[in-house]
């Protein structure tokens, strides 16, 4: 993958792929396949400033599995792979 470091409080994020069968065994056409709104961070930003100018870490870290909205962020392609770049107030939160 290209080298691609966040800046401020955004990550990176690559979506898990999406369910391609039903639990019934029906195969989904693509165009029909809901995105899935969960995925892995890939990479974070040094986080926020306050008003005082202090850095504010991140709570997400690299390799947290997140769950975000369905319009979160924006999509990038790097390396032939698509990603996701959005702040970290779209994440809902991570999954154990």
């Amino acid at each position: 993958m290209t080298k691609f470091k966040p800046l401020g409080d955004r990550i990176l994020v690559k979506r898990v792929e999406a369910e391609e069968r039903t639990s019934g065994g029906i195969v989904i056409p693509d165009t029909a396949k809901e995105k899935p709104i969960e995925g892995t961070v890939i990479a974070v930003g040094p986080g926020a400033r306050d008003p005082q100018g202090n850095l504010i870490a991140l709570e997400v870290k690299q390799g947290d599995r997140v769950l975000f909205g369905k319009w979160s962020g924006t999509e990038v392609k790097l390396s032939g792979e698509d990603y996701i770049v959005m702040k970290e107030s779209d994440v809902f939160g991570t999954i154990a």
